[in-house]
């Protein structure tokens, strides 16, 4: 059965993971470790190590309290209509990726729209 932190850091290591556009194949590689056991990671299907997420840390730039942000929120409680693993969504990370690879001041333009826009809905 998997435990609640297990599934949280496996998550949270995806999150990371797409956030800096690598593959479980090069995560894997930069750990020592193979696909399959990054895999089972992010599922929350294996328990991750002290030793293993601070590899994993340090391969994908982060410190380890970064797997273990927002375990003191109630899992799958929504936040104004959103849930919490909305960066799970491969779709939402990659429109979080590319509005940050927008210019500054063109993506401050974008995001007062889309409060203008969220507003009127």
């Amino acid at each position: 059965m998997k435990h609640p932190v297990d599934v949280h850091v496996g998550k949270r290591i995806r999150h990371r993971r797409w956030m800096v556009g690598m593959t479980q194949q090069q995560l894997a590689e930069r750990v020592g470790i193979k696909f399959q056991q990054i895999q089972k990671y992010e599922t929350g299907m294996n328990r991750v190590s002290a030793s293993r997420l601070w590899d994993i840390a340090d391969a994908l730039d982060v410190a380890v309290s970064f797997f273990f942000e927002g375990l003191d929120s109630k899992p799958d409680a929504p936040v104004l209509g959103v849930p919490d693993d909305i960066l799970s969504d491969k779709e939402a990370l990659e429109l979080v990726r590319s509005y940050y690879a927008i210019p500054e001041n063109q993506r401050r333009r974008l995001f007062e729209l889309a409060r203008v826009l969220s507003d009127v809905a």
